[in-house]
């Protein structure tokens, strides 16, 4: 499985540090939705689903987190822990986040908006779909 990871350009100074985020340029496609997690209690699991469809971007603004990702015949985990680079999460592709330090920031930024008839909820499912 080729796991993209997006560097991010930081530019700063003196003052502090910024990443600008801009489709078609270092998020590889039209940003139509962003959401951000946070203040996600110790031991909390998220995720477990895919997108039909959907692509997106994880980013962890600030502190760490988990990614476990699947594509039916590979399983790979990644960890977030600097502001300056992004995972592309491809479509129907399993994900599940966890080991949220507790102050984690994780943003997503997604090609579609929302839609939930293109979640896959269920893993069995989801194995048999990617077959």
């Amino acid at each position: 499985m080729n796991i993209q990871i997006i560097p991010l350009q930081t530019h700063g100074d003196d003052r502090g540090s910024l990443v600008a985020l801009e489709d078609g340029n270092n998020i590889p496609f039209e940003i139509k939705r962003v959401y951000y997690m946070f203040n996600t209690k110790d031991g909390v699991r998220r995720g477990f689903h895919a997108h039909k469809h959907l692509k997106q971007v994880a980013i962890a603004v600030r502190g760490t987190c988990r990614f476990l990702l699947d594509n039916g015949r590979e399983r790979i985990e990644v960890v977030l822990d600097n502001p300056a680079q992004g995972l592309l999460i491809e479509s129907f592709m399993w994900r599940e986040m966890y080991d949220f330090s507790d102050d984690c920031v994780l943003m997503v930024l997604a090609d579609q908006h929302y839609d939930e008839s293109d979640y896959v909820r269920d893993y069995e499912d989801f194995l048999e779909q990617s077959k």
